[in-house]
């Protein structure tokens, strides 16, 4: 058993119950410190980890990183994300709007004053702000482990919801005021800029392309490390409420899920519009949505 791997499921399943980590430590009998422990990959009896699966409402066989893994929350699939991508020395996206490794500095604050703005008017403001600034530091803990490491991306973005990016603005789902509206859809041009730029200069170990026609069936992004692949998949924006989008995101490191969605990823790219013409085709959408501001 790897008690590093089972900390990290943990830590992600403790986010998705939306339990306090006092409150589970109180319910499980044991201090905060000591569940804080076991999340760092202490030792951890095998009597414990049925609790804690009783206690999360999930099998024991997920605490041991065993099958599919299922999140309802946003914020805990992006935790456990963060943690797939520790170890990923090759990523490859399909589909959504952006990729969020390499988002701007206008994208981040934009995302930070809609959830700050929707906090303020929410009838549980200090919860509400404690959870924006959680998923803040998760893309901060994300971005910085990427600028680290540096890990191969490959990364198809749809035009479909690229063009609903700009025309909607950053976190659409997230109520804000109009001045911050405002600013979210001017993030959202500039990202998509930085996206054109980045596909005419390809910086080494970053490909981006641009996937034409309707919207994938799904998104999803296979991570690749030296010990084993994942593949998650993914059905919150990257942009959306930390708590109060609905859908189920997966994680699972199963031979065939990963084989099947690498097989339909590599197919894709064969046809994707990259390079000069991509960055060409973004600039008329970003055309585009001027002419209909």
């Amino acid at each position: 058993m790897r008690f590093a791997d089972v900390g990290q499921q943990l830590r992600a399943y403790r986010l998705e119950s939306g339990l306090r980590a006092e409150e589970i430590a109180a319910r499980l009998g044991v201090s905060r410190a000591a569940l804080y422990r076991y999340e760092k990959g202490e030792v951890i009896k095998l009597d414990t980890i049925r609790r804690l699966a009783e206690l999360l409402q999930i099998s024991p066989l997920s605490l041991l990183g065993i099958g599919v893994e299922y999140f309802s929350r946003p914020l805990a699939l992006q935790e456990r994300l963060r943690q797939v991508e520790e170890t990923a020395d090759q990523i490859l996206q399909f589909g959504g709007p952006v990729c969020q490794l390499v988002t701007t500095e206008a994208f981040d604050s934009a995302l930070a004053d809609a959830l700050a703005d929707a906090a303020e008017a929410s009838a549980e403001r200090v919860t509400a702000r404690a959870v924006g600034e959680q998923a803040l530091g998760l893309l901060a803990a994300r971005k910085r482990a990427y600028a680290q490491r540096r890990p191969s991306i490959i990364a198809m973005i749809s035009e479909a919801s690229l063009r609903a990016l700009l025309q909607d603005g950053i976190a659409p789902g997230v109520p804000a005021s109009d001045r911050v509206r405002q600013r979210c859809r001017a993030a959202a041009r500039a990202e998509a800029e930085n996206i054109a730029a980045l596909m005419e200069s390809v910086p080494m170990g970053l490909q981006l392309g641009l996937l034409t026609g309707p919207e994938p069936g799904s998104e999803f992004i296979v991570l690749r490390g030296r010990d084993r692949a994942h593949v998650c998949t993914a059905p919150f924006r990257p942009d959306a409420p930390p708590n109060g989008a609905l859908g189920v995101g997966t994680i699972t490191s199963a031979d065939e899920a990963v084989a099947t969605h690498q097989r339909v990823a590599e197919t894709a790219w064969r046809s994707v519009v990259k390079g000069p013409e991509g960055a060409a085709r973004v600039r008329l959408l970003l055309a585009e949505a001027s002419v209909g501001a």
